[in-house]
Order: C-alpha cells, then structure tokens, then sequence
C-alpha cells in the first residue's frame, strides 16, 4: 500500500529536514523530470556509508619520495656551452608543479616569443616542459598559458613535441613525436628520438601573424623541426606568459633524469650563459616531497572539505584516476545502495560539482552503475567506459579543454557518448556549478533521451536502437572508475539528488 505523496513528504521532512523525499526533481533550466521517482537527497554533512572498493587505495600504500635538484649550476657544463655554468639539474615528472625560469612581463599570444639555446638530457626517463609558462596556472598536464617544447625521456633517447595550451585548458600541438619517420603507403609513424648525453641546438619560436593571424608554433632540436598551426579559436582564447624556464610534466610522480642547458637567449635579451646566477625564479626546484598522486592510486569518498560550495561543510570527491578492467585493484568505484533501476523509468540526477584538477588523458565518470557488471575484470580494452553505466563524463579532448557530458554503455552493448563539443565546458579552476541530468525513456521516439545541465547550458543525447532492450540494471549511484587506464582529476560533488527507487 502507497501513501499519498503529501502524507510522505510531511512525514519525512518532520524527520530528516527534506532529506529523503518522494517528488519530481525540478530544475531551473530543464522544469520537472517525469514523474515515478523516489528522490533522495545527499548533502554529506556527515559520512553517509556508502559503498566503497579500491576507492581509498592511496591511503593504503607508503608515498612515495619525489626528487627535484634543478635550477642553477655554476660548476657543470653538460648542455655544451663555454665556460661552466648552466641550468639544469635533476627533474621528476610529479603531481606537484616544480618549475626554474626567468621572469617575463607583457608576453601573451598577442606577442611574438623565441628562445633558443643547447641542451642534454641525460639518460634514464624524465617529462618536462621546457618553454613559456605562468606560475598562476601550473596545475596539470597539459597546463594553461603555455607554448612550450615537451621532453620525454626514454632510456638512452628522449622524444620531443611541440605544444601549447590555452587559458581556458584547451591544448594543440605537433602529435608525432620528433623526429619520426612516416611510411607514405600506410601512414604510420615510427619512433626515432634523440640520443641521450649529447648536445643539441634547439629553438622555440611563437609568430602570432603566422597562420592567417592564428598563430605558429616552430621548434627545433638539431636539425629537426616541428611544426603547430593554432587553431583559431584557441587563440581567441587567450593566453599569458610570466615565465621562460624548465617545469617538470604535473601528472603523478615517475623516474625522473638529469637535465642541462645552456646560452639561453629569450625573446631577443642577450643568451644567458650562466657563468653567475642569474637570480631566475624557482619553486619546488631543490629537495625531495613525499607524494601520493601515483598512477592509479585512488582517493575519493566522503570528504570532510567544501569546495564545491554545498550548503554544509562535507562532501563527495577526491582523486580519480582513470581505472584499468584488466586488474580489479585498477578500478574502483564508491557509491549509494539505489534500486534496481533500469532504462524503462525515468532517472534524475542534480547538484554541485568543482573540479580542481584536471590532467589530459583523464576521466570521471559519475552516475547510475552496477555493483559487479561495471567492476568486472577483463582482458579486453575495447571499451573506456564500464557495462552497465549511464551518468556524466569529465573529459577531453585536450583540443577542448574539459567538457561536461553524458555517457551511456548498456549491458552487453558499446559505448554511446553525446557529442561532446555541443555539451558544456568545465574548468579546472575550483569555481562552484549547478548541474543535472535528466534521462526520459519515452524520449527520442521511445529511444530514450538523457538532457545534462551545467550552470543553465543543456545538451541532449539520444540513446541508440535497441539500448533499452538489453536488460541494463543499475543498483549504485556514485563514482566508478573507467575501464582504460590514464591519469587523474580532483571532483567534488555536493547537496546531491539522485533517484533511488522507480515506480
């Protein structure tokens, strides 16, 4: 026997203060869901037990010691300069920004820059950047405001790419490593590299008029070039420079090797060529740091923090890293005890959500999942995105930054996605959202129809011919890991609505 919906909304606001209603979820941008729903509330004033595995696999593990010696060096001459003095030193790829560079003023797309110099990179495996960046902004791989060179170790060779990124995180750069070789009949192309511990010229020059007013990109290492034309609208984005120098790649802590260079000349100063200290600015730069940001070391859950701006102190959240199917310790997932639901009812889902960390070749993925289908462990990678889920991905591509979207893999059935350039955009900036989705089986012709919302901006996703049928059921609502693995983001969510039960 139902109660009437007046006698269950009394009783339960009496009790829990609105926590736990049956009623339409209503938003601003979208109006009221269909009907049939039990709505529950989440507002993580306090630990709400939901359901974890591997969510908190960081905490279990000892972190580990990440080095950085770099910055000026008056006795060494690596990079192959005169007299001895130069920059450089040992450099770890981390999750915490390390960078050395000279102080810029008035440097922005709308400028030209150059630099040029000599180099070495010594032998083992490092990830940096070297090139303009602003410290403002130094938060993730790729990072905002930047043009830059980026040196990727290798054992006895390093790989080089030229890149930038935008201030609005949306990135472009040269894809193919140089130098490489391409078979004209095929296509693809193969690895070449540079040797390690041998000195190279290089060069980093950015013309703004180049490209139709757009904007190239030109880096050369020895007598390699590469080549970047900026997309237009990126350079409608903007981006600013307060810095020329070394920053190691901010994704998770890896082996790191000795880097050198030398005669150092920005946007036409004089070389620098390090036979005194040339007082650049560092930080991070010189010591060790103990670190749990390491690949995929997970660390989300209820969060006694409030950056997403709930009405309460308490959240939802933390470190996410992209999961792997092929090991159950490399997936993880940490949601509420919801249903069963299917795709034959309504589901309905709101909130608050901040993202402050955002690094390419990252996803989140939070919505409806199912407790074994979505964590079940398999060989194939076919799939980034686990069975048996319907929610919203947090992702690239890097052309466009992070886009807010939603996503729909049904039981047995592939991947669907909305197109993610008409969803919309979410940065990695810690500012507070409101958002939504809205799934309606009767939509689309009966195919069913997901809306999301980010801050009033909607977009709509049609689900495929035969979705539905495939018997999809959903007993969890909250965080699962993807299925590919890659690096990580930082999500919070906050005052959550979410169906539970369907009528």
């Amino acid at each position: 026997m139902h109660l009437q919906r007046a006698e269950i909304v009394a009783a339960v606001g009496a009790l829990f203060a609105g926590l736990f209603l049956l009623a339409p979820l209503s938003t601003p941008a979208q109006g009221a869901p269909p009907a049939g729903q039990k709505i529950k509330t989440e507002s993580f004033d306090r630990d709400p037990g939901w359901v974890g595995v591997n969510n908190r696999s960081a905490r279990l593990r000892d972190p580990v010691r990440i080095r950085q010696d770099f910055g000026y060096s008056a006795g060494t001459r690596h990079a192959g300069g005169g007299a001895p003095g130069e920059m450089g030193g040992y450099i770890s790829p981390s999750g915490h920004a390390a960078f050395y560079g000279k102080t810029l003023t008035n440097a922005s797309f709308e400028s030209p820059l150059s630099a040029s110099g000599t180099m070495t990179i010594g032998k083992g495996g490092t990830h940096l950047l070297l090139g303009f960046f602003n410290t403002e902004t130094v938060n993730e791989w790729r990072t905002p405001n930047t043009v830059a060179i980026r040196l990727n170790g290798r054992g006895e060779k390093f790989f080089a790419y030229v890149e930038y990124c935008t201030s609005k995180w949306r990135a472009g750069g040269d894809s193919t490593p140089f130098p490489s070789v391409t078979d004209p009949k095929t296509g693809r192309w193969s690895l070449i590299g540079f040797p390690c511990d041998q000195s190279f010229k290089w060069s980093l020059q950015y013309d703004p008029q180049a490209n139709d007013g757009n904007g190239v990109v030109t880096a050369t290492i020895g007598e390699s070039t590469a080549v970047c034309k900026l997309d237009g609208s990126h350079k409608r984005d903007g981006a600013t420079f307060n810095r020329f120098g070394i920053l190691n790649v901010t994704k998770s802590a890896d082996s790191g090797s000795e880097v050198w260079f030398d005669d150092v000349a920005v946007n036409g100063a004089p070389a620098e060529n390090f036979t005194r200290d040339p007082n650049w600015d560092g930080r991070n730069n010189r010591g060790t740091q103990e670190s749990t940001m390491v690949r995929p070391w997970f660390d989300f859950g209820f969060s006694e923090t409030q950056i997403a701006r709930g009405k309460g102190r308490g959240e939802l959240g933390g470190q996410i890293f992209r999961g792997d199917c092929r090991y159950p310790d490399r997936m993880a997932c940490y949601g509420d005890r919801v249903g069963p639901l299917t795709l034959d009812k309504p589901l309905s889902a709101s909130g608050k959500i901040a993202i402050t960390r955002g690094v390419s070749d990252s996803t989140t993925l939070f919505g409806f999942y199912n407790s074994v289908e979505s964590m079940r462990q398999n060989e194939s990678q076919s799939h980034g995105l686990p069975e048996s889920t319907v929610g919203i991905h947090i992702e690239g591509p890097s052309s466009e930054g992070f886009r807010f979207y939603p996503v729909l893999r049904a039981r047995g059935g592939n991947s669907t996605f909305g197109k993610v350039r008409e969803f919309p955009s979410i940065a990695p900036d810690g500012k507070s959202h409101d958002w939504s989705m809205q799934y309606d089986p009767a939509g689309a012709e009966g195919r069913g129809r997901i809306v999301v919302t980010l801050d009033g901006k909607s977009g709509t996703f049609d689900l495929e011919p035969g979705d539905k049928a495939r018997g999809t059921t959903f007993d969890r609502f909250g965080i699962v890991t993807s299925w590919i693995d890659g690096n990580s983001q930082l999500v919070y969510w906050d005052d959550v609505s979410y169906t539970a039960e369907q009528e």
